[in-house]
């Protein structure tokens, strides 16, 4: 199962949400659309899945993840060759709102929910480690892949390459190799829910991680643009920005290694704290080449530790049972963080500067790490 998992993630982030940025160019030109209006599609597909992911997380305790899965990957197939099709901007923001909805039901949020209730303690970081690490090379496999498509056949037709290609490997994969365990009743995963929402740790872990998730979508979209501000040729910003995908996954190992030594909450909240550090140190010493590397190799380190670290946190405290509700109630302000940050990031360049804003992204990476401590001294786990 992590094998297949693995690979539909990977083709998920790759077809689902990477390509985007590729065929921005040809679909500006035919659709007569400007670039912000179109990666304004891109950002509703983003709002929409955090908004759905509430009701996919009940769906997932209720009925498990095979069915949804497989149906999510026979509509994000769908939807890819609808987009195919679009002749206006707002077919194509109507495209991306089902992307949204595909994205929810096949991505990391439905592909967690399942390692969780499978796996037990011992091996659940393993597993959710496997398959973050292999999804975490998506954009490096999937640009290429994509422009090089573009570059044969046009954006049209490998939209349909895409489609067919995600269709036929995801959806046989999901319905023969995602398992389902055995439901709770509905009455104690309502108890559970009821009970986290009513506690202050459930809080603190949707403020550490809304806080770190609009920070780190601030760096990912705003990054290259900096260093370029700074100084910097535009091939060594790319070059350097490209980094964050490479040491998102040795962040991931680094985490899921120190796991059995120290809480996961603490070693979260020192990568979020070195975070913070890199954001300060990237206007102080990043005129230089050396300088904007080492801070970028130390916002890095914590690019994707969010990922692993939530689903880990939320099934030590609370358990299994209703863990993929707890993760969609969490989701919603997640995503719409990632969504609504760079946008408001991109204001605050505009009128004070990227120095303001990399303050920002330091704040928002303390705020996260002081309330993973927090976290971490609160009362003991409700659930094992």
């Amino acid at each position: 199962m992590i094998g297949a998992l693995s690979i539909t993630q990977t083709a998920g982030y790759g077809v689902l949400y990477y390509a985007f940025s590729v065929f921005i160019p040809p679909m500006s030109r035919d659709l007569h659309a400007g670039v912000a209006r179109l990666t304004g599609a891109i950002t509703l597909a983003v709002l929409v899945s955090g908004v759905v992911a509430p009701l996919i997380g009940r769906w997932l305790d209720q009925h498990g993840g095979r069915g949804l899965m497989t149906a999510g990957s026979l509509l994000g197939g769908l939807a890819v060759l609808a987009w195919s099709q679009v002749r206006t901007v707002a077919q194509l923001y109507l495209v991306c709102g089902v992307l949204g909805v595909a994205s929810a039901m096949v991505l990391y949020e439905a592909a967690f929910a399942v390692i969780v209730a499978w796996f037990d303690a011992t091996r659940r970081a393993r597993a959710l480690l496997a398959v973050t690490v292999v999804a975490g090379f998506a954009s490096t496999i999937f640009l290429p892949l994509t422009g090089f498509l573009v570059h044969l056949y046009g954006w049209r037709q490998a939209l349909v390459i895409l489609a067919a290609g995600y269709a036929l490997t995801c959806v046989p994969l999901h319905a023969l190799a995602v398992r389902n365990r055995g439901v709770p009743p509905h009455a104690a995963r309502r108890e559970i829910v009821g009970t986290a929402l009513r506690e202050r740790p459930f809080w603190l872990l949707a403020a550490a991680f809304l806080t770190q998730t609009g920070a780190v979508a601030v760096m990912g979209v705003l990054l290259v643009t900096y260093l370029i501000a700074l100084g910097h040729p535009p091939v060594f910003s790319a070059g350097v920005a490209g980094l964050l995908g490479v040491l998102s996954v040795t962040g991931r190992l680094v985490t899921t290694g120190l796991q059995g030594r120290w809480p996961v909450a603490l070693v979260t909240a020192v990568m979020f704290g070195l975070q913070g550090l890199a954001a300060v140190l990237l206007p102080l010493m990043g005129r230089s080449p050396a300088g904007a590397v080492i801070a970028v190799v130390l916002f890095g380190l914590g690019f994707g530790v969010g990922t692993i670290a939530r689903p880990a946190l939320l099934a030590d405290r609370y358990g299994t049972r209703a863990y993929a509700s707890l993760s969609g109630a969490l989701a919603l302000p997640i995503t719409t963080a990632k969504a609504v940050a760079p946008l408001l990031a991109a204001g605050v360049a505009q009128f004070a500067g990227y120095p303001a804003v990399m303050g920002a992204v330091a704040v928002a990476c303390a705020l996260g790490a002081v309330s993973l401590v927090a976290y971490d001294r609160d009362t003991p786990p409700l659930a094992s």
